[in-house]
């Protein structure tokens, strides 16, 4: 019976996948061979990599076959024989051959380089494709590998003509039933893979090595595109855990805080003095704002008069930092207060729910709680997210994800409530129109709100309602800049006359610049973001100009209107006498603390980088820095990331 498989109409895709397995058992001898003399290696260790090697690799297999056999199994039998057949079905064969060979070579030149599977470096690289491109052409002779691939590819196809696997295949006569039972098994382990086996099963060893040869490359692949983080612990810069913390608790001790329990943890009872204020919060987070678009950083082309008008009379943060480049990157800096960790933003990863979010203190407060956003919040989980940690969402709603579990309200912006849409969401007019009722509504119950505002104005195709600015719609960022800046003026001129607005406290900041590109990897000054917050108890113009981060805003605030409550972020109040300016950035794999002049940059292998930046320059001089400043680098990041694997960031 088991021979039988190789001689019927399924010839092709049995003896593919049997190639596929010998080929990954090569592959995982070899990476075992080179990493023999880095680490011991028991024979029941190498035994139980090998079994739980061939378990992920029979998965990678299965969805490598899905569509053949789908095809297989509804081929009729007049056309098993025809010309069309073979052709398909060495087109499949040649292309299934060529991906996989590729794949294999791409994890050989991968463990080089990082001693592991493929990770969210992979992922990664699939963002940078033309860097990658560039790099792999000038560290391969790439027309080499390329043909001998190929060369490989058409040797299996000779093999497998020479053991007549072509003529099995074309001149087999395969009853419905059995090729509903044989395709039906395998569409089934197919779908039964993704859902119980994680890649994460092959971590459970103390030995890396041992892990990270058990496992599959392409399913780990897969599994980090879904889990969006690379593991910090296994490659970058280390302190003792109990070092790690001790520093980062040093770091955040304040004159009026305290920590509720000792050792791994940051959570501490925060004691502000003076009057209590419990007023309306809404903040605006504005996308893509750079600082240099506003005149106050020198800007001269009067883009943003609005914001520049408040900046003046307001709460102005002129040396602030964004922690990373993306809108998730920005909203899990506000909501979380947290040093950016490697991979994606904490918006994006699995166990993100109940989290000890800066919503969460309002919650205990007594506000409710509602995130705004333009366009489709199911866009990089967002709605997941804020719904998994209490807001309620209000979005456009044009498309809905089926596995969305949270159990706040979601309302969905209509129709007849927007005056002008394009690809990414309404207008920002339509979005402050919204979050106007919203606040109207909220007033009504008696209940103090909340609410996150994300715009989707200034984002390409950079395009709004035409006749409200002397820009042409779609003509640019400058046109889309100076229409957000009138949008936020209409909104506040709109709510100025609202019961609620008196005791509503404004916060308008940047998720993150325009732009991340510079001459250096990180490039400090394409961070620099505006924040502006109004409506303060303490009225009148006020200007922080100590480096700080986006991290610090909440604190800060909290520390303004005299909150007591249990802080569990990293960010710290500006007007502390203990606070020592510094700022935490980031891309997908480094990591950058500055402090001061000092710049430490985090990198995978366990690269660190240190610098001393000139900030009139924009220039990053290689310098060699303290180990004290070094160390408080990686106990930034490598707590934070701590604390959100062990849960020490849940509620």
């Amino acid at each position: 019976m088991f021979l039988s498989i190789f001689k019927g109409r399924y010839s092709v895709l049995f003896s593919f996948f049997a190639v596929f397995l010998f080929s990954s058992f090569l592959i995982r001898t070899g990476l075992l061979a080179v990493s023999a003399g880095k680490t011991d290696f028991s024979i029941l260790s190498i035994i139980q990599l090998y079994f739980t090697g061939f378990f992920y690799d029979f998965g990678v297999a299965l969805f490598l076959v899905t569509l053949f056999s789908i095809y297989l199994l509804f081929l009729r039998q007049k056309w098993v024989n025809t010309l069309t057949n073979r052709i398909i079905t060495y087109s499949w064969l040649f292309l299934i051959l060529l991906i996989s060979f590729f794949s294999f070579f791409a994890e050989l030149t991968f463990w080089q380089e990082f001693e592991s599977r493929f990770n969210f470096i992979a992922v990664d690289y699939l963002i940078y494709t033309y860097e990658v491109v560039n790099n792999i052409n000038e560290s391969y002779p790439l027309p080499l590998l390329i043909g001998g691939v190929l060369l490989l590819v058409l040797l299996v196809m000779f093999l497998f003509a020479k053991r007549k696997v072509f003529t099995h295949a074309f001149q087999s006569h395969t009853p419905f039933r059995t090729r509903f039972m044989i395709s039906g098994t395998l569409l089934i382990l197919t779908i039964l893979y993704p859902l119980f086996v994680r890649n994460s099963f092959a971590e459970k060893g103390t030995n890396r090595y041992q892990n990270e040869l058990s496992k599959a490359g392409i399913y780990s692949f897969f599994a980090a595109f879904k889990n969006n983080e690379l593991d910090y612990n296994d490659f970058y810069a280390l302190l003792p855990k109990n070092e790690a913390f001790q520093l980062i608790r040093n770091e955040l001790k304040e004159s009026n805080s305290t920590f509720v329990t000792s050792g791994n943890s940051i959570k501490r009872e925060i004691n502000n003095v003076g009057t209590t204020y419990k007023p309306n919060v809404i903040m605006i987070t504005v996308e893509s704002l750079s600082a240099d678009f506003m005149e106050h950083f020198g800007n001269t082309q009067k883009l943003m008069p609005v914001l520049d008008s408040l900046a003046s009379a307001n709460l102005l943060f002129t040396n602030m930092y964004a922690t990373g480049t993306r809108t998730v990157r920005g909203m899990e800096a506000l909501t979380l207060a947290a040093p950016p960790t490697p991979g994606s933003s904490v918006v994006r990863r699995e166990g993100n729910e109940k989290l000890t979010t800066v919503g969460h203190i309002f919650e205990k407060a007594g506000y409710s709680r509602a995130f705004f956003y333009g366009g489709d919040g199911y866009f990089d989980n967002m709605n997941e997210y804020f719904g998994s940690n209490g807001f309620d969402i209000i979005d456009r709603g044009r498309n809905i994800k089926l596995d969305d579990v949270y159990e706040t309200k979601r309302t969905v912006i209509q129709d007849d409530q927007v005056h002008f849409e394009n690809a990414w969401g309404i207008s920002d007019e339509d979005l402050f129109a919204a979050v106007t009722r919203g606040a109207d509504a909220e007033f009504k119950q008696g209940k103090p709100f909340y609410n996150f505002v994300m715009t989707t104005s200034n984002h390409r195709p950079f395009t709004f309602p035409e006749g409200k600015i002397k820009y042409a719609s779609g003509s640019g960022r400058e046109g889309a800049v100076r229409y957000t800046d009138y949008a936020i003026g209409e909104f506040l001129k709109n709510i100025s006359n609202k019961p609620w607005y008196k005791n509503t406290v404004i916060i308008i900041v940047a998720d993150h610049c325009a732009s991340s590109a510079g001459r250096n990897e990180i490039d400090i000054n394409k961070y620099h973001i505006p924040c502006v917050i109004l409506n303060l108890p303490k009225k009148g113009s006020q200007v922080i100009d100590k480096m700080c981060s986006q991290i610090d805003i909440y604190p800060t605030l909290f520390s303004l209107l005299g909150w007591k409550y249990e802080s569990n972020l990293y960010g710290k109040n500006l007007f502390d006498p203990t606070y020592q300016p510094r700022a935490v950035l980031g891309t997908y794999q480094k990591l950058a603390y500055l402090k001061q002049d000092s710049l430490v940059i985090l990198g995978p292998q366990q690269k660190m980088e240190t610098f001393l930046y000139n900030k009139a320059k924009n220039e990053q001089v290689p310098a060699k820095l303290s180990k004290a400043v070094t160390n408080q680098a990686i106990a930034n990041y490598q707590t934070a990331y701590d604390l959100f694997k062990s849960g020490g960031m849940h509620q």
